[in-house]
């Protein structure tokens, strides 16, 4: 009989400068974010440090006086009563600080001295992101994106763990005395640059592979699909969305980053035209440049969709924030031109009915053609379909077809492709009012029964 391992608790110390330029409610909301991504790493955040500073001190981020205070608390430990969890048999000063997290992104120098200066291990803000990425991604696509990027973020950092090794550690000697030789960090760097040259490499193979496997997909499912791309701020209920409107198993946690692949699910029940629906990776303050970049193949299905929908947490004070954010990532890949519904869901974590339904009518007064939703709810998922639809059914027209008894076989192609509004038989075959779109009535058109579709509409009045 296996028992089960559970994981050691990890504890970790939240450390920020709040700038002159950077709001209180914004400071706030960004403290709770990395707080969030803490708790995703496997960290319990059990104290804040926060100093209010002109700018980041150049040496180690923070200031002297505020760095001892940390150093004080992280040598002093944490006793279990304040704990959130309080571990099982542990001595109340046993429980030691394995982190400090820093809510921004630092040099270097910066991070190795705030590491001597404090004495423990020193992670900030994209850090942090790059390693719930690395954990999290699936695919082999995904799994070498986020290398490119941590290698990225790496490679600077060669030569200040090359300091720390001192001047034996940096230089390897020459051939036969003759020059200095490389040095380790001009061999690692080396090693980082061929690396990545090797991952882009692969990753450009991957997506020609993928774009031949979408047209295969296009060319058998027909042109008359329909994409939607799920966009928004991580964690705002985009995959319990996916799985609402396609009636598919995908992933859902409560945890930021929980979706890193992209995920494509036909619409449920299907429509015409018929719907892809794709969920993206989450977008976040201040993600690094490196992932985004690296993340583009991850999100074209983003700029492949013909809608966008972004999904907003209705239920989070900072919301504000998160639709700029996802403002400014769209427009970083060039999908901000694309049509939007906004898609404001989890109104059923505002207060009761009276409170959702005032949060309700304000939001609809600020964004005018918003959803606002439960996702958890049928007759909302139901309305936002009903939407989505009507989108793509907007340049559909009516026809009328003519399916011959001899043609019989062809009746799949008509309920593929086009809404049958109407339906009955005479001597000549079914006769269909439709709703399609105008290239493909034709194409069936031809296919049917050419040459004489022009007396249907006096057999469709008999």
């Amino acid at each position: 009989m296996q028992t089960e391992v559970k994981e050691k608790p990890r504890y970790a110390i939240v450390a920020s400068v709040q700038l002159p330029e950077v709001s209180d409610v914004e400071f706030e909301a960004s403290l709770t974010e990395l707080s969030e991504l803490a708790k995703t790493l496997g960290f319990q955040v059990v104290q804040t440090f926060v100093q209010k500073r002109n700018s980041f001190d150049r040496t180690a981020y923070m200031g002297v006086g505020k760095l001892e205070e940390i150093s004080m608390y992280v040598k002093r430990g944490i006793r279990v009563d304040e704990l959130e969890d309080e571990p099982q048999e542990m001595d109340a000063s046993a429980v030691e600080i394995d982190a400090v997290l820093v809510d921004h992104e630092i040099s270097p120098s910066q991070m190795r001295n705030l590491e001597l200066a404090v004495g423990c291990e020193v992670m900030d803000r994209t850090m942090v992101i790059l390693e719930i990425f690395h954990r999290n991604a699936r695919s082999r696509a995904a799994r070498a994106q986020v290398e490119i990027a941590r290698l990225g973020y790496m490679a600077p950092r060669l030569r200040e763990a090359a300091k720390l090794a001192g001047p034996q550690g940096r230089q390897r000697s020459g051939m036969g005395g003759r020059g200095s030789g490389e040095s380790h960090t001009e061999l690692d760097r080396r090693k980082v640059r061929d690396r990545i040259a090797e991952l882009q490499r692969e990753i450009i193979a991957m997506e020609l592979e993928r774009k031949t496997q979408r047209a295969r997909r296009l060319e058998r499912q027909g042109m008359g699909l329909g994409g939607v791309s799920l966009v928004g701020y991580t964690n705002a209920g985009k995959s319990t969305l996916m799985r609402a409107l396609t009636g598919s198993e995908v992933l859902v946690a409560n945890k930021l980053f929980a979706t890193l692949d992209t995920t494509v699910r036909v619409l449920y029940p299907e429509s015409v035209p018929r719907v892809l629906v794709s969920d993206t990776v989450g977008f976040i303050k201040n993600l690094p440049h490196g992932l985004v970049a690296s993340f583009k193949s991850t999100l074209e299905e983003a700029l492949d969709a013909s809608l966008l929908l972004h999904a907003i947490d209705a239920s989070d004070p900072g919301f504000l924030r998160q639709l700029e954010v996802t403002d400014e990532v769209l427009k970083e890949i060039g999908a901000d031109e694309l049509p939007r519904i906004r898609v404001f869901n989890k109104i059923d974590h505002v207060g009761d009915e009276a409170a959702q339904a005032a949060w309700t009518a304000e939001l609809q007064q600020r964004y005018p053609g918003c959803v606002v939703m439960s996702a958890l709810r049928p007759d909302d998922v139901s309305s936002l379909r009903a939407a989505i639809v009507s989108f793509f059914q907007q340049d559909l027209v009516e026809d009328e077809l003519l399916l011959p008894w001899s043609a019989q076989q062809l009746r799949g192609e008509i309920y593929s492709h086009c809404q049958v509004l109407e339906e009955h038989a005479d001597e000549e075959g079914s006769r269909f009012r439709v709703r399609g779109e105008p290239e493909k009535l034709r194409s069936l058109r031809e296919q049917l029964n050419p040459g004489s579709q022009g007396r249907e509409k006096e057999h469709w009045e008999v």
